[in-house]
């Protein structure tokens, strides 16, 4: 739990706090219209990456700027608490990557992506991807100023937990089964069951097997990306 979400806001809060959380998530939503507005001025796709930690965020960003970067410019804001060894991870691949550090917050906030984009010039960027911090549950409630959010359930973690974790599935626009090749020695992960979970939850969002590693199902992935940033040129 941390304190500057209002994660810890119990159904048995006092009207004070669940006052508080109201306030914060509509200055958090404000900030998130600015950052939106933002983006699209420029013709920059912006896409939310969400997860569990270790899900492969960050092995798909960098197999993504591999296969796309002489098609699109590429930009990354990375989340974690603590540490710069992700966006490490992505600068060595050529492209900007910035760091927002959270500290205690299990979550990325629409002020501290408005911080970041001061950091980068978003006339020389296509695609920015934000890769949230590994959570399940909080990133979802907070709108960043994305375009798009994209879910990513690695195949070690089982296929229920769409069901388990509804909220971020629910909003995701695009569902990303990662580390698809381990599917051959996991026989207790059934992507047909990931899918139906996805779909009880009235999500109707493509969803794709991918693996970074290797190379499986990427093609989808890219011409996904494509297509998208495509539509907001």
């Amino acid at each position: 739990m941390c304190d500057t979400c209002g994660c810890n806001v119990t159904p048995a809060a006092d009207d004070h706090a669940v006052e508080v959380l109201q306030g914060l998530l509509a200055a958090n939503d404000h900030e998130a219209l600015h950052n939106r507005e933002h983006f699209s001025r420029h013709n920059v796709l912006a896409i939310n990456l969400m997860s569990s930690p270790g899900a492969g965020k960050t092995s798909l960003l960098e197999a993504t700027i591999e296969a796309l970067g002489t098609d699109l410019r590429i930009a990354v804001v990375e989340g974690d608490l603590e540490t710069e060894n992700d966006a490490n991870r992505i600068r060595k691949k050529g492209v900007p990557a910035i760091q927002i550090s959270t500290g205690s917050a299990c979550h990325l906030d629409a002020h501290m992506v408005h911080h970041a984009l001061h950091e980068l010039d978003l006339d020389d960027v296509d695609v920015v991807f934000i890769e949230n911090v590994g959570n399940l549950v909080c990133p979802a409630s907070f709108d960043l100023g994305q375009h798009i959010n994209v879910a990513l359930l690695s195949t070690p973690e089982g296929d229920d937990k769409p069901a388990k974790y509804p909220v971020m599935f629910r909003a995701a626009d695009l569902v990303l089964i990662t580390k698809s090749d381990l599917l051959e020695v996991l026989d207790d992960f059934d992507p047909v069951a990931a899918e139906g979970y996805v779909r009880q939850i009235a999500n109707p969002a493509p969803l794709y097997n991918v693996s970074a590693k290797t190379g499986a199902g990427m093609d989808a992935w890219l011409d996904w990306i494509r297509s998208e940033a495509g539509s907001r040129a």
